[in-house]
């Protein structure tokens, strides 16, 4: 009969340290984790909870971030309300200038107001020197035929506007002004008073943000990822 130290190497204790000896045998002496230190049921359930809640909280932080639209939300109703009583009011707020501009990009329509606010800028020109400049910019945006955001003129207006470009002064774009003024007053404005925008102001609201609801959750596969289960719960 064969030596078995001669077939089984991996048995012969005189090779202590060999390292064939710890490459068989390391395996059978793996180690068992301390039971002990393993999570029980209840702690992997909270630690779920926790991933739920911190899921909620990012959803929650989401919805409330304030919008390009929701920008004037922090003038109170009784403000709001006052610019129901005339258009100029309205105009000399810096909340209802933004909220009315607002109004006016869903109707595509801006251009109305950014021609009358490059007016107010244009007005307070304190030398000849910054008129010129200003009254070429307005004039090639607004008032020329075919420009990038004409405004609605009758010829007449467009024409004596025109004509003053050439040697441009305070009162230049008055006329023009004075009848998109006019437009806006009598067309948008009644429509901006009517407005879920507007409205919403005057009620204490916040347009275009979402009630956030708790919501019934499923389950999926990916809320258990690194789970276990611990069957010593059902013993």
């Amino acid at each position: 009969m064969e030596n078995p130290l001669l077939l089984f190497p991996q048995l012969n204790t005189s090779a202590s340290k060999d390292k064939s000896y710890y490459r068989v045998m390391k395996p059978a002496v793996k180690e068992e984790p301390n039971k002990a230190s393993k999570p029980g049921a209840k702690q992997k359930r909270n630690r779920l909870s926790l991933l739920l809640q911190k899921s909620e909280l990012h959803e929650a932080e989401h919805l409330n971030k304030p919008t390009n639209l929701t920008k004037a939300s922090s003038v109170s109703p009784e403000e709001a309300m006052k610019w129901g009583e005339s258009f100029d009011k309205l105009l000399s707020q810096k909340a209802g200038l933004d909220a009315f501009t607002k109004f006016l990009k869903t109707e595509f329509s801006e251009e109305n107001i950014e021609f009358w606010i490059a007016c107010e800028d244009y007005k307070k020109s304190k030398t000849t020197n910054e008129l010129f400049p200003k009254a070429k910019a307005i004039y090639e945006t607004f008032i020329r035929k075919d420009a990038p955001k004409e405004v609605n003129l009758d010829f007449k207006t467009k024409e004596v506007t025109s004509q003053n470009i050439e040697q441009p002064v305070i009162t230049t774009f008055d006329a023009a002004q004075n009848t998109v003024h006019r437009l806006m007053e009598q067309d948008s404005y009644p429509r901006f008073l009517r407005s879920d925008l507007y409205l919403n102001l005057v009620k204490g609201r916040i347009p275009g943000r979402p009630t956030l609801r708790r919501r019934s959750r499923s389950f999926t596969v990916n809320d258990f990822q690194g789970v276990r289960p611990d069957y010593t719960i059902w013993q």
